[in-house]
């Protein structure tokens, strides 16, 4: 391929993706979508301020284009960015443009968004931080759709008190990113994010409230739990 050739696909490709971004309501959406919280279809309409039809068809171009990827979480859909390249490019246009984006406001309940359970693990923002956490340590190592544990990892939950082995032998999925439906961003499910959670619970780091999904986890025991799981 010669030079030539080389810049003139160079050339369409920046333009395809400028196309993208230039539409008024996809670039509402892409921006809405800075914050790093994934959103449906639906909110993504109401925010770009278009019809259902129209935001699918959009969502659909900006999905084609490597902009956004869709993730299914039972019967809703959600969509993000597709990577961190494509939001630093976003924030220098941003910044080009002498914009500054919103940031995300949940409207969940504060007791629910801080601490709950989901199904049978946790989620809230505690449980947001605790995945984090996790992955940053290099404890939770990504594995296709799912995540396996490293040897340190495997070894500090050992250290807790957690049947690694055991979980691993149970028919379900050892451990996967689930999507907190208040903070829009992952938390740590499957047979691994159980067995935290009864570890949590068992060692009063959290208590389930009466009647409700609710956890009560107090800033103490918020330390404690993060702190066990290698935290500073």
């Amino acid at each position: 391929m010669d030079d030539s050739h080389q810049h003139r696909t160079a050339d369409m490709g920046l333009a395809q993706l400028a196309g993208a971004i230039a539409e008024p309501a996809r670039a509402r959406m892409l921006c809405s979508l800075l914050d790093g919280h994934a959103r449906t279809a639906t909110e993504l309409a109401a925010l770009a301020d278009v019809g259902a039809s129209t935001a699918s068809a959009h969502l659909s171009r900006l999905r084609e284009d490597g902009l956004l990827t869709m993730l299914a979480q039972g019967k809703h859909r959600y969509f993000r960015l597709a990577s961190a390249e494509v939001g630093q490019a976003l924030e220098a246009l941003l910044v080009v443009a002498g914009v500054t984006r919103q940031p995300f406001s949940p409207t969940t309940p504060d007791r629910l968004r801080h601490a709950r359970t989901c199904y049978d693990h946790m989620a809230g923002t505690v449980a947001v931080a605790l995945h984090d956490q996790l992955h940053a340590q290099g404890w939770l190592l990504d594995d296709g759709d799912d995540y396996q544990l490293s040897a340190a990892g495997a070894a500090g939950m050992a250290a807790l008190g957690i049947d690694v082995p055991q979980l691993q032998r149970q028919r379900r999925r050892f451990a996967c990113a689930c999507l907190d439906w208040s903070e829009r961003r992952a938390h740590l499910g499957g047979a691994l994010g159980a067995a935290i959670l009864q570890l949590a619970l068992r060692q009063r780091w959290a208590e389930r409230e009466l009647d409700s999904r609710a956890l009560c986890i107090t800033p103490a025991g918020e330390r404690r739990l993060l702190a066990a799981f290698g935290g500073r």
